[in-house]
């Protein structure tokens, strides 16, 4: 069975590129988070993103080097 990848839920509507690879410590700054991106080492969704603001919203897989983080929505209560 294929990995699914580690889960990430959203607190509101969306996160941004760079945010969610400093939520998930994967990157330990901001800078170090733009590095990458604009080095097109991160996938959004099995495509190439450079822009470190894009929006991600539930269902969303972010590639990074071996890891891959989905995006949740948020739980409702």
């Amino acid at each position: 069975m294929k990995d699914r990848g580690q889960p990430f839920t959203l607190r509101g509507e969306y996160i941004t590129l760079d945010a969610l690879l400093k939520a998930t410590g994967l990157v330990g700054s901001g800078g170090e988070a733009k590095q990458h991106i604009t080095a097109g080492q991160v996938r959004v969704n099995d495509e190439v993103e450079v822009r470190r603001g894009r929006k991600l919203r539930a269902g969303d897989q972010v590639h990074f080097g071996a890891t891959v983080v989905v995006v949740c929505g948020a739980a409702t209560q």
